[in-house]
């Protein structure tokens, strides 16, 4: 809906012509690409109809770019309280959303993996039951055959027919270790025994499963008993495996074989560990096995895949007709809580990053699934005109016959409750198509501030994915390091208003007062703390009496890394298909050298790390700060950004004893010389638009026009909806923290010819933009 802005404003058809006198490098138009048309499939568009409009009136026409919308065709549901013939469930469970057990039969707590059967029918397995092994002994190890009557656009009951099963059983008596039934015929394995979670079948009709007590690779025949003993992975064993002994698990309970897939031909699966092993010193690894089913044995060939986050989980894996991998990657929050919910493709022929991790494009984000046709089949969060699947346990992905992709859920009876408070979820399937669109960009710049942080903490991963799917273009992480000089994502480095570290006893004598930028300032900062001590911190809203929905979400997410923002970022697109921008701010740079700290050098190096150190990279460096902006056009060719204010002078011109000032730096000379290190100029809103006495909207400054014709592209900061932070035009009320007509002012600042703005709510400021262009 909005694009790239200084690099990328040659990918949609601006014509910015640069002086050369304003930086060493090449003009960008001569170096642009457009690094969206990478991945068709990866293309995440919230609405078709937003998506496809065209270019606004400013200078240039935005070109467009064939990219695939997640789009839902279909749906259905099993009744989270059905129950499957067989013996009582749930004795042991533990009691959630209003449901006790035992239960009058086999409680189906949703499937974490499905077979396509080719005729209409799949075959659909749940887990070991109620999450343990010490509340699953009565519940029997099955795999459902399930036939779902869609809800689609022509109809459909929207519901699933369990039609038979097979339960898996060990009557050949091949294990060596006791079970729950023991000394019964049939020997049913149940989830005490097992916990089983991925399944592919064999060309043979035989079944292979992965779980996780072993983690163990188990062969079943296609009635469900067990053909040889469990296969271990050398190395792999949870505080569950039954031949641990007096052994230290190496991987953590509930975080073996989560996910597996099999090669085209049949010989080969690929199970995948859910979590890292617990003394990889990087604990985003998530390693992939081969195993040869010929052979019997482990190959011994591996690949690193790179979750977005620590705490991410591998929910399921899928071959597809090209012989690449898909992989859920998941969260564990449900609700308006999610953030990670996405299934990304990779292959294991490829090249790898430069850390060695397999390179990953995003196939769909869950959370984010186009619904035109309205199928919703019930009431809860996540339906509606976008269809999000915001459960804890998302953990089927699969690729139908048609190329379409088949998703659903483990619900986790009775626990999960992500569509209606206080009601268990159902199992539920939904049938997404990746449509080809083409879709045409504006020429303006939607920059979420510090991620969507009027709807979330500020700086978190939440705050930037919900940004991402409020169509923002850029996230905008600002940088702090730590004690041990790891690049982090907080609005200042005293943190003590951002997170909960005034809770945490052990870190009382870490407050004090240093003088920052020539202010006294008493806290907690970051430079205090290594980043495993900042880890066990949570973040919280800094403005909660403001912003109460925001405060909401206090003690949930971390802090996160600038290497996370940008990992999130280039795994990420925009509503019109294009790769999401980072727009990070160097905090207090002056102090930070004077520390040892340096912010410069860490910053390129991550940039290099993720492949970001490049002219045409979607990165905007941007600081309030002089001096570090010199430096950084010294050591990278990323587009860089000067910041200023409405009062007050750049410190480290201050700290020189440098008497200019913001508003000296904003004359036609300030800005020619800005121009002749930094490619754009980051002005607060007084700058370009002053206030009258009353707080209404004087008369724009001749700043936007004098910039362009420096060869600056100009973005305004900050709009927020409250009405204690817009002009007096637009309040709504005299309470401080309503909101006001935000859209209204950032109208009033486009006639001004600002290229775009930073917004803590881009979901308006995005809408906004997209105004003048459904008008034509």
């Amino acid at each position: 809906m909005v694009a790239r802005a200084w690099v990328a404003a040659a990918s949609v058809g601006r014509v910015t012509t640069f002086p050369s006198q304003r930086r060493r490098h090449p003009s960008p138009a001569a170096l642009i690409a457009l690094s969206a048309a990478t991945s068709l499939v990866a293309a995440l568009v919230p609405s078709a109809a937003s998506a496809a409009v065209t270019a606004s009136g400013h200078s240039g026409g935005p070109k467009p770019v064939h990219t695939h919308v997640p789009t839902l065709d279909a749906r259905a549901t099993l009744s989270a309280d059905f129950l499957a013939e067989g013996p009582a469930s749930g004795a042991q469970m533990t009691p959630a959303n209003g449901r006790t057990g035992p239960f009058d039969g086999q409680v189906i707590p949703g499937f974490s993996a499905m077979l396509d059967n080719g005729d209409g029918t799949f075959w659909a397995q749940p887990d070991n039951g109620f999450g343990s092994k010490g509340n699953s002994a009565d519940f029997l190890l099955r795999n459902y055959l399930v036939q779902p009557d869609w809800q689609t656009v022509e109809g459909g009951s929207g519901e699933i027919e369990v039609l038979s099963h097979i339960s898996y059983n060990d009557r050949n008596d091949v294990l060596d270790f006791p079970i729950v039934n023991e000394d019964t015929d049939e020997r049913l394995l149940t989830g005490a025994d097992f916990d089983i979670e991925s399944v592919v079948r064999a060309k043979d009709g035989t079944f292979w499963v992965g779980e996780e007590f072993g983690p163990f690779l188990l062969h079943f025949d296609e009635d469900g008993t067990l053909l040889e003993k469990p296969y271990p992975l050398t190395g792999a064993q949870s505080p569950q495996n039954p031949y641990l002994g007096g052994a230290q698990p190496t991987v953590a309970a509930s975080r073996g074989f989560e996910a597996m897939a099999g090669s085209r031909d049949g010989r080969f699966l690929y199970p995948v560990l859910e979590g890292a092993y617990l003394a990889d010193t990087d604990q985003r690894r998530r390693v992939i096995n081969e195993f040869d089913t010929r052979k019997g044995a482990y190959t011994g060939r591996t690949w690193s895949y790179q979750t977005d986050l620590a705490a991410n989980v591998i929910g399921d894996a899928f071959t597809t007709r090209d012989g690449d991998l898909l992989l859920i990657e998941r969260d564990d929050f449900e609700g308006d809580q999610s953030v990670i919910k996405r299934v990304y493709e990779v292959s294991l022929g490829k090249r790898t990053d430069a850390e060695g991790f397999l390179e990953k494009s995003l196939v769909l984000d869950a959370l984010r699934i186009d619904n035109p046709h309205g199928i919703d089949a019930g009431e809860g969060y996540g339906l509606g005109e976008t269809y999000s699947l915001p459960v804890q346990s998302f953990e089927t992905v699969l690729q139908l016959r048609d190329g379409r992709l088949l998703i659903g859920n483990d619900n986790n009876f009775p626990g999960n409750d992500a569509r209606n408070t206080g009601t268990p979820d159902d199992t539920e399937f939904a049938i997404v198509d990746l449509q080809r669109t083409k879709t045409t960009a504006d020429a303006l710049t939607v920059v979420a501030h510090r991620g969507a942080s009027g709807y979330r903490p500020e700086h978190t991963l939440a705050a930037y994915e919900t940004a991402i799917t409020q169509c923002a273009e850029y996230i905008e992480p600002d940088v702090v390091s730590t004690k041990d000089g790891v690049l982090v994502a907080r609005h200042e480095n005293e943190i003590g208003g951002t997170t909960d570290v005034a809770a945490h006893p052990e870190f009382a004598d870490r407050r004090t007062t240093k003088m920052i930028d020539g202010v006294q300032v008493t806290g907690w900062f970051t430079e205090d703390f290594t980043l495993a001590e900042l880890r066990t911190l949570r973040a919280e809203e800094r403005l909660p009496q403001v912003r109460p929905q925001s405060a909401a979400f206090d003690g949930l997410y971390g802090i996160p890394t600038l290497d996370e923002v940008m990992d999130l970022a280039r795994h990420s697109q925009t509503c019109d298909g294009r790769p999401v921008g980072v727009y990070p701010e160097t905090k207090h740079p002056t102090y930070f050298d004077g520390i040892g700290l340096s912010l410069e050098e860490p910053l390129v190096a991550e940039l290099g790390r993720n492949g970001l150190d490049r002219r045409d990279a979607p990165v905007i460096l941007q600081s309030f700060e002089t001096g570090n902006l010199r430096d950084l056009n010294e050591m990278t060719d990323v587009p860089l950004g000067q910041l200023v204010n409405s009062s007050g002078a750049p410190y480290d011109l201050v700290a020189a004893g440098d008497d200019r000032t913001y508003a000296d730096l904003v004359t036609a000379e300030g800005l020619a010389e800005i121009a002749g290190y930094a490619d754009g100029l980051g002005a607060e809103k007084s700058v370009i638009i002053p206030r009258n006495a009353d707080g209404t909207l004087a008369e724009p400054s001749d700043v936007v026009d004098d910039a362009h014709r420096a060869g600056l592209i100009v973005h305004a900061w900050t709009f927020r909806v409250e009405n204690q932070f817009l002009a007096a035009d637009f309040r709504s009320s005299t309470d401080p923290n309503a909101p006001g007509d935000l859209a209204g002012e950032i109208r009033a600042f486009l006639e001004t010819g600002i290229d775009g703005f930073f917004s803590d709510n881009p979901d308006i400021g995005a809408a906004t933009a997209a105004e003048p262009i459904a008008a034509q």
